[in-house]
């Protein structure tokens, strides 16, 4: 069984910066994409930033120049860099893993918050 697990949330001021990681753990075959969500209270979950097991990495508009993402395949890990942090990326941020070769798959994280705040 696949597991994801995430690290590295906290509190920062506006302008900082933290970098939050994901290690899947368990075998997983296949192409898939590692990505990163968020839901903020109210509000539905939405994708953050994708690096697909094939294709190009995308992020969301609202994070463009301010995020990265990463992956180490031999880590087994996805990572977000986060700069300029702004109070609305407050939410909690969730690590995903989506397969579509051979078949589909999908696990998710259990989440690491992440606040940002004067």
């Amino acid at each position: 069984q696949v597991q994801l697990v995430e690290s590295g949330g906290g509190f920062v001021h506006p302008g900082g910066s933290l970098r939050v990681a994901c290690v899947v753990s368990g075998t997983i075959y296949g192409v898939y994409d590692l990505g990163w969500y968020r839901q903020a209270p109210g509000k539905q979950r939405e994708l953050v930033a994708v690096v697909p097991g094939m294709g190009t990495t995308n992020y969301a508009d609202s994070v463009k120049g301010r995020f990265t993402i990463s992956r180490d395949n031999a880590k087994n890990t996805v990572y977000l860099q986060m700069n300029s942090l702004k109070p609305e990326d407050t939410a909690v941020y969730y690590c995903n893993l989506d397969r579509r070769i051979p078949s589909k798959y999908t696990a998710w994280g259990q989440g690491t918050q992440v606040t940002v705040s004067s």
